[in-house]
């Protein structure tokens, strides 16, 4: 009982913490829809430069992202 009592408090503290993660990310992903210096400031972090025009594709490809999951693994045709 002694072991069992910290490896459960361990399960429970990643699996709330891997959940307050997806939900914090996916809060930010969508702010960052509508805020183009957030979109902007992250692509700097990620060592991209975007000029306006890729911009707006970046928030496109976001928004139908958003609406839609796409299924992994296939590839749209241009």
């Amino acid at each position: 009982m002694e072991i069992a009592i910290p490896i459960i408090t361990l399960v429970v503290g990643l699996i709330a913490g891997f959940a307050i993660g997806v939900f914090y990310l996916r809060r930010q992903l969508t702010k960052m829809q509508s805020d183009p210096q957030a979109l902007q400031k992250m692509a700097q972090q990620m060592g991209y430069n975007l000029n306006g025009k890729q911009m707006q594709r970046a928030q496109q490809m976001m928004k139908q992202q958003g609406q839609k999951p796409q299924a992994s693994g296939k590839r749209r045709k241009k």
